[in-house]
């Protein structure tokens, strides 16, 4: 049987032009119009039209910083190092990306599984913490694309994976190794305080119907890496982008900088697991001059998307599938926050 992995993301353009930012921009603001409750097609593509040309100039303005987003190659790479690794095990999957809004799109790479004749297929998000706006989407995005095609594979959803625990170790290792590099120190007596920064989300997407727990794993997540790391005490904040006048999680990460009383603080970017304009230009310019404002020398952690053990992270995580073995039994149960049948998420608490 021919296997087949979708790796999913958001997506990012590498051409750093009008051109490209805006299309950009409308298809997100688009598909997250029911924040706004426009049901009328046409005035929802006005209102997304609207919200992609006032956004614009900002994010041309980011990267012009900050140059290309590396999104793109990174994702490559993780799927090259993914095809390896599953080789290794005994799997001869192909795997492909499929981006929510830039090319490769979710349905192109849809498109290249069936053509390549995948009679089995393991969608899994590249977010490690499981949100509405990501995960979810990403997912749905699959699913309506697959409904479009004369082709029904084997498929299988995999949703939250921050509780898997090499993929805890991997980020701790990472974060204690950078302090070390640094030469700074943390604790009572240290130099250095510890914040975490989260992407953030709209509040709607944590109620109702709409409701993720994302929330709850940031928060969870975060404390189980300071206790790797033996720290006790940190600081949590939010990358809000607040362009709709709608209510976002809290607090954000620019004001949770103003909290700081040492000299240097250690930024975490916990929710990435590539770098990007949400790392290269809103922590590493954007608050850094915040930092230097308030006389805090700002240390931003590198995303290990490049982690030797990241790749095995996950393969374990679409193995069970591709070798048809039980997902109990590598500790995946029903999704939590997508409540679909063939929808799994790595469950235990770790």
């Amino acid at each position: 049987m021919t296997t087949g992995v979708l790796l999913l993301n958001f997506g990012e353009p590498e051409e750093t032009t009008r051109d490209a930012v805006v299309p950009y921009l409308e298809r997100i603001f688009m598909s997250n119009m029911e924040m706004e409750d426009i049901d009328d097609e046409d005035e929802a593509r006005e209102r997304a039209h609207e919200l992609a040309e006032k956004r614009a100039p900002g994010l041309l303005a980011e990267y012009d910083e900050m140059g290309p987003s590396p999104l793109k190659p990174q994702a490559r790479e993780q799927a090259d190092a993914l095809v390896d690794e599953l080789d290794e095990r005994g799997f001869d999957a192909h795997v492909y990306n499929g981006m929510q809004y830039t090319e490769p799109f979710v349905r192109d790479a849809l498109k290249e599984a069936r053509d390549d004749g995948v009679e089995k297929l393991v969608a899994l998000p590249v977010y490690p913490l499981c949100g509405r706006t990501t995960t979810v989407e990403s997912l749905e995005m699959a699913e309506d694309a697959l409904e479009g095609f004369d082709w029904s594979p084997e498929y299988t959803e995999i949703t939250g994976w921050h509780e898997h625990p090499d993929y805890v170790e991997l980020r701790a290792e990472n974060l204690a190794g950078f302090i070390e590099d640094e030469g700074v120190s943390m604790g009572d007596d240290g130099d250095a305080e510890l914040l975490f920064s989260a992407h953030g989300t709209p509040t709607k997407y944590l109620e109702g119907d709409l409701a993720s727990r994302y929330d709850k794993y940031v928060e969870e997540f975060c404390d189980w890496m300071a206790r790797r790391i033996g720290v006790d005490d940190y600081l949590l904040g939010y990358q809000n982008h607040e362009n709709r006048g709608v209510s976002w999680t809290e607090p954000d990460t620019e004001d949770v900088i103003e909290e700081v009383e040492a000299d240097h603080v250690v930024v975490e970017p916990v929710s990435f697991m590539r770098e990007q304009s949400e790392t290269l230009s809103e922590l590493d310019i954007e608050l850094r001059e915040d930092c230097d404002e308030l006389g805090v020398e700002l240390h931003r952690v590198p995303v290990p998307h490049d982690s030797p053990r990241f790749p095995g992270v996950l393969a374990d995580l679409v193995e069970p599938v591709l070798g048809d073995q039980s997902l109990a039994d590598y500790g995946m149960g029903q999704c939590r926050c997508k409540e679909t049948e063939g929808t799994y998420c790595y469950g235990p608490a770790y």
